[in-house]
């Protein structure tokens, strides 16, 4: 690890679309993966947009500013964090055009505001998050103005998962984007991912060492509960109901609708209760799809509140991790980390030799389903609450306690990124 007299006054640059205070997705883990540099004591700035995720809205308490420039200084550690939000387009429905039309926004708002940070001090660091994959862009041409290390995370492989997902069909686009991405690829000191088989995929393509830098949890904050009965009565519920909870964006490469088809199909388990929270431009064509065939079984919530969002997921008795087939090893879904971290049981949609159906059979910490197959998620709903799931509770736990702690993972990252030589 790097000494105190190495950490202090290193300048850490994080651009991002996504920031705290969005309670999850890139934007969480941005918001303590900066939380932690800073308490180690490193000097953070972020160049980020306003909070719109997951609702696809700016939040109500930065609205007034939607349109200008802003400076917040947060306290964190022994230096405050300072963060510089850009205005950008929002769409309400986003689609592969306005994604794209979105991102040009930002970039062009965060490119003036990076000729600012040009006459400021040399930053040591600069991180880029991809999505949005183009964000690297600035990073290169800062790192060509000065000497600085650039640091490419990819969370999202964004350019193959908004091609197989139908999002954008214009193939001069998707080639003129692969393009940007290669070159960005050749500037990046580092670059890294958060799966096995992301990084694999992305070296491939980039012809060079990818590292791994998986996303983590926090194993104190969020841990098992004995409780489940009476957490069950406090959110609404019944004890003796069977919780099945989707906790987590509602977007299109979830593949929502085949939860409402497995609700559809079990409706004649009276105490079966499927819960769906979260916010999202999808959520009203859910609501009206289970208003449609009348489920009344299934539950709509917003997403709940840090401060009892542990006692939340513990009421649960299943958690559903669901995402398309087609975005298989393109994306991991963020939400796992604190299910496990629970002792839940997760029923992921993972088809067979794709890295978290792997991931999840290797370790048995949970249960795959094949992707876009509604029966074969019922029927694993079914099974599973017939009983049998305390050893895929115990290693979940087990598996976030040794693999997943926050510490465990940013003192490597600090470690084998962080602390290599600055490029000459």
């Amino acid at each position: 690890m790097l000494s105190k007299n190495n950490i202090a006054g290193k300048r850490v640059l994080l651009i991002s679309c996504n920031y705290a205070p969005e309670p999850n997705g890139t934007g969480k883990y941005n918001g303590e993966l900066i939380n932690w540099l800073a308490a180690k004591g490193y000097d953070c700035t972020v160049l980020t947009t306003y909070p719109y995720y997951p609702e696809w809205k700016i939040s109500a308490s930065y609205r007034p500013k939607k349109f200008l420039f802003s400076r917040e200084t947060i306290p964190a550690g022994s230096k405050p964090v300072k963060v510089y939000r850009c205005p950008h387009y929002v769409p309400a429905l986003p689609s592969g055009g306005k994604r794209v039309l979105q991102d040009f926004s930002f970039s062009l708002a965060a490119s003036g505001k990076m000729l600012h940070l040009l006459l400021q001090r040399r930053f040591d660091v600069v991180i880029t998050i991809a999505p949005s994959f183009h964000l690297g862009l600035l990073a290169a041409g800062y790192k060509s103005l000065r000497r600085t290390r650039f640091i490419y995370h990819i969370q999202d492989m964004q350019i193959e998962a908004a091609s197989n997902l139908g999002m954008l069909r214009s193939s001069w686009l998707l080639q003129q984007m692969f393009r940007l991405e290669k070159y960005i690829l050749r500037r990046a000191d580092v670059i890294s991912s958060i799966s096995p088989q992301m990084v694999s995929s992305i070296a491939t393509k980039a012809s060079r060492e990818v590292q791994l830098f998986p996303n983590w949890v926090d194993v104190d904050r969020y841990f098992p509960l004995d409780n489940r009965a009476a957490l069950k009565e406090r959110f609404g519920f019944s004890a003796n109901h069977k919780v099945i909870l989707y906790s987590g964006a509602l977007g299109e490469k979830q593949g929502l609708e085949n939860v409402l088809v497995a609700a559809r199909q079990l409706q004649h388990h009276p105490d079966i209760r499927f819960v769906i929270c979260g916010n999202g431009p999808y959520r009203q064509r859910l609501e009206a799809l289970a208003a449609e065939w009348q489920l009344p079984q299934v539950t709509f919530l917003p997403l709940q509140p840090a401060s009892h969002f542990n006692q939340f997921l513990n009421m649960a008795d299943l958690h559903l991790v669901i995402q398309r087939g087609q975005a298989s090893d393109l994306v991991m879904p963020s939400k796992l980390t604190t299910i496990l971290a629970v002792g839940g049981v997760p029923i992921v949609t993972a088809n067979e030799g794709s890295g978290l159906y792997q991931l999840i059979n290797q370790h048995r910490i949970g249960i795959s389903v094949i992707a876009d197959d509604a029966n074969a998620l019922s029927q694993a709903i079914e099974g599973a609450l017939q009983g049998g799931t305390c050893d895929i509770s115990a290693n979940a736990r087990r598996y976030a306690q040794e693999q997943l702690a926050i510490d465990h993972i940013m003192e490597r990252f600090e470690r084998e990124i962080l602390q290599a030589q600055q490029p000459v």
